[in-house]
């Protein structure tokens, strides 16, 4: 859990380097740490809303939250697996331009539509307790993507960094028995629309790990946050939805 934080988070937790043995479990304590993450996102939305800060601002305002404390590097992950799935030419093609760092076209308007649509589904929810439980369901449901991303099978599409420490670390299941144990959680709090929303964010995972899988060679560690944005958003807007 320490290495997860460390991971995903700002928070100051020092872990040093990790076994290879704990950074597969770390993966797997990935939908607690968004889970947190998006109670605190909620709880934020709600207290701005009732200082009478505009539902929309107010929701982008959750949504730069969640960014700052996650470093940035899931939507940095989304706008490079972007830019690697729009180019032409071999896998090598796309890596080198996923490490280019810079945003390229399809990046701008894979972060507008996440970004936006976020802001947007945010804005939707009723403040209080029930958005809350929404914000960190949707979050959560986003990063046991993580899992499935790096299920046993897919191997790293290059050496070094994020992605090739977790890839073909996890079984099949776990990321499968997160979205049902989250779908269900959600459904005493949400109702029908919280299995429906982890079902389409785990649905457009599996979709997305399989293209990018083919495409790349592989995981990287972009393709796991292109994968909770993607994941996240999808949820976000099927909860806000009335």
């Amino acid at each position: 859990m320490a290495l997860a934080l460390s991971w995903l988070t700002v928070l100051p937790v020092r872990t040093g380097a990790p076994a290879p043995a704990v950074a597969a479990a770390a993966l797997r304590w990935a939908p607690l740490v968004g889970a947190l993450l998006g109670a605190v996102a909620g709880a934020a939305l709600w207290g701005l809303t009732a200082l009478g800060v505009p539902a929309f601002v107010a929701g982008l305002l959750a949504v730069g939250l969640l960014a700052a404390a996650t470093r940035g590097m899931h939507l940095d992950g989304l706008a490079d697996t972007a830019d690697g799935l729009g180019c032409y030419g071999p896998p090598e093609r796309a890596l080198a331009v996923m490490r280019d760092g810079g945003a390229g076209p399809f990046a701008v308007v894979a972060l507008v539509v996440a970004v936006g649509a976020q802001a947007g589904s945010l804005a939707a929810l009723v403040p209080g307790p029930t958005a809350v439980a929404a914000v960190a369901l949707a979050c959560a449901a986003g990063r046991a993507g993580f899992a499935w991303a790096c299920r046993r099978g897919v191997a790293p599409a290059r050496p070094g960094g994020l992605g090739a420490q977790v890839a073909d670390s996890q079984p099949w299941w776990v990321a499968v028995a997160w979205w049902v144990a989250l779908g269900a959680a959600g459904s005493a709090v949400l109702g029908w629309r919280a299995p429906v929303a982890v079902a389409l964010g785990a649905g457009l995972v599996v979709l997305l790990s399989r293209h990018t899988a083919r495409r790349f060679g592989g995981v990287t560690g972009d393709v796991l946050g292109a994968a909770t944005e993607v994941a996240t958003t999808a949820a976000l807007v099927v909860l806000s939805t009335t």
